[in-house]
């Protein structure tokens, strides 16, 4: 599956054009590595995000075409969470 799908199905980002941009301009990562919004992902890779003032890392446990809101937090587990000094 496609790194912004599984952002917006998985109700991580809203709205896939917005997956899509912050992808393309390198805030988030697959295992380490910078990710275009077309990498694919699998079961077990973990996907960091870096937001304006923290950076969150997420392990994918499942990968959905669609799904419905309360069984969208299946889909990842929060692995960490902390701010960002800059």
């Amino acid at each position: 599956m496609r790194l912004d799908k599984f952002l917006k199905v998985s109700r991580i980002i809203k709205r896939r054009t917005i997956a899509n941009e912050i992808s393309s301009e390198g805030h988030i990562a697959i295992n380490g590595k910078k990710a275009k919004p077309s990498s694919v992902l699998k079961v077990g890779d973990q996907i960091t995000i870096y937001f304006a003032k923290k950076e969150v890392v997420y392990e994918v446990l499942e990968l959905k075409d669609s799904t419905k809101k309360e069984d969208a937090t299946k889909m990842f587990k929060v692995l960490s969470e902390k701010m960002r000094v800059e």
